[in-house]
Order: structure tokens, then C-alpha cells, then sequence
């Protein structure tokens, strides 16, 4: 096991993977207003939309009015693309860098892109390849590596190779995705010592999910393990149309406040960072799933 880092980067996912599964589409500014606040907050690697059908994914429409918005941003703003056709709009739109995207379950992959593991790989292959070629960063998500809604819990091994795989293909790199939010810390660890006996931790990323509470120990698992970049989503925002039940990304802020408890740097302002949380779930109606920010809220009420 390594040494906790003394840096993290944080991925803040909200923007897409976030806002993609709220009940109502927010309007092209209002996504710019977001992002804006999150990189005010000091975040430098954000997600800032996907180029997928806007029929499947209503709520990513105007992607590249978004980027447009955006320009000169000094961050980096990454964008799902699913195919060729998605990677031709995001490099029209002026995306520099691009994610694609692999499932380690047959049944989740035939559920999110109708097609199966090997067929997913070879579209995120294709991708990769157009991608690089045209001089784009690309970055591989991989989900389902502990556990599948349909098919229970994944073999490690599947995920070494598909993360072996991603990395042949280029990608700068691998975010291991939690999709339901159902592994506890150990098997979490089980499966990241897999992972990195046969690709380099530095190219490793972490993607939890809150649904029984374990994002947070999970995330500190990843830490002893070498990791130093964490996928999240302000506000807890998020969930996945093909994962049944489960809840939203760990939240970005509670995710700052542990690794600012354990001197981790980020360069991330927790205040900011809760206050463009509280923003965004005033526009979509909700409250933070944070237990930092609605303990903040607590606390400055009851100091008013």
C-alpha cells in the first residue's frame, strides 16, 4: 500500500455527469454560470458536457454553445463523446479534450450503448485513435468496476484488462467508475491492486457513487493506494438512468473537507465550492446531498 498523497486533483463531474440526470434540462447560461462558479471555487479539471444525442441525452444539448462560452477559461474542460459522429461535434465545438467510455458488465454495456464490452472497447478504440490523431487529450472511463445493477459483483480481472486496454489506446488517463455505489472499502481495495499491478497508478482515477454511504471510505482507499485523482460532483448531484436506485456522485465538498482535514492540497475553496453548490440546486429545485454544506448552512443560521 503507497503513502496518502500530498496533492489531489479533483475532477468535478457535475456539469455533465451530474446535471444529465436532473429532472429538468438548465438552460446553455445557466451551465456557463455553473462552471464559472466551480472554477472561481479553484477547480481546474472539470467536466463540462457530452456531444451524444440530444434526444437520448436532452439535458447535454448546446455542449458546444457551453464550450463557446467558456473560451479563454484557464482549465481543462473535458467532454464525453460515445462515437465518431460525437468526436466530429466536439472538435467542431473546439474541445481539446475528450473522455470516452467502457462498461465491465455485458448487461450494463448492452443497457447504456446497446452494444457489448468488446464492441464498446473497439468504439472507444476508434475514438481514441481519431482523437489523438487530431492532436485532443483523451481521457477513459471505465464503469461497473466493482459491481453491475444487473449482474452483481465484477471480477477484478475484467477491469485490469479493460483498463490495460484504454491505456494501449492512449488515454492520459483511467477513471474507475463505482456505478452503484455498492462496494465497501475492501473490495474497492481488492480491485484497485489490480488495476495497478498492471497499469501505473499515476493514470488512475476513482469514481464513487453514495448509494450506501461508502463513497467516502472508499475514496480514502483509493488514497492509500496511490491514487491523487478523485471524481466528484458538487452537491452530490448525479446518478445513472441504467443503475436502478442509485444515488449521486460523493460530493465534491465533502470530498474537500476530508482532504482538507488530512492536509491533502487541492487548491479548492471550500466555501466557494459549497456556495456554487447551494447556486446550482436553486436552479434545479433540490437540496445539497453535501453533509458538509448543509452543515455549513447549519452552522452560519445559527450564527446569524
Amino acid at each position: 500500500m503507497a503513502g496518502l498523497p500530498r496533492a489531489v486533483r479533483i475532477v468535478e463531474v457535475g456539469p455533465r455527469d451530474g446535471l444529465q440526470n436532473e429532472p429538468t434540462p438548465l438552460t446553455v447560461a445557466d451551465r456557463i454560470a455553473f462552471i464559472r462558479a466551480l472554477h472561481g471555487a479553484g477547480l481546474r479539471d472539470i467536466e463540462a458536457g457530452s456531444f451524444v444525442s440530444p434526444r437520448a441525452v436532452p439535458h447535454m444539448a448546446g455542449s458546444g454553445a457551453v464550450l463557446a462560452g467558456l473560451a479563454g477559461l484557464d482549465a481543462r474542460l473535458s467532454v464525453l463523446v460515445p462515437n465518431l459522429r460525437g468526436l466530429q461535434d466536439a472538435a467542431a465545438a473546439g474541445a481539446r479534450d475528450v473522455a470516452v467510455f467502457v462498461a465491465a458488465s455485458e448487461s450494463f454495456s448492452g443497457r447504456n450503448t446497446q452494444c457489448s464490452v468488446t464492441e464498446g472497447l473497439d468504439r472507444a478504440r476508434t475514438v481514441a485513435a481519431a482523437a489523438l490523431a487530431d492532436g485532443r487529450s483523451v481521457r477513459g472511463y471505465i464503469s461497473c468496476v466493482t459491481d453491475c445493477p444487473y449482474e452483481g459483483q465484477i471480477a477484478p480481472d475484467i477491469v485490469v484488462r479493460l483498463a490495460r486496454d484504454l491505456l494501449d489506446a492512449g488515454c492520459r488517463e483511467i477513471s474507475l467508475g463505482e456505478t452503484i455505489g455498492a462496494a465497501t472499502p475492501l473490495r474497492v481495495a481488492a480491485m484497485l491492486e489490480a488495476v495497478s499491478a498492471q497499469v501505473p497508478v499515476e493514470r488512475l482515477a476513482v469514481h464513487f457513487h453514495q448509494t450506501f454511504g461508502q463513497a467516502l471510505a472508499n475514496v480514502l482507499v483509493a488514497l492509500e493506494h496511490g491514487v491523487s485523482v478523485v471524481d466528484a460532483s458538487v452537491a452530490g448531484l448525479g446518478g445513472c438512468p441504467y443503475a436502478p436506485g442509485a444515488a449521486g456522485n460523493v460530493a465534491s465538498e465533502d470530498v474537500l473537507y476530508m482532504l482538507d482535514g488530512m492536509r491533502i492540497a487541492t487548491g479548492v475553496d471550500l466555501s466557494a465550492l459549497a456556495a456554487a453548490g447551494w447556486a446550482i440546486c436553486e436552479k434545479t429545485g433540490r437540496k445539497p446531498a453535501s453533509q458538509v454544506s448543509l452543515a455549513l448552512a447549519a452552522k452560519r443560521e445559527r450564527e446569524a
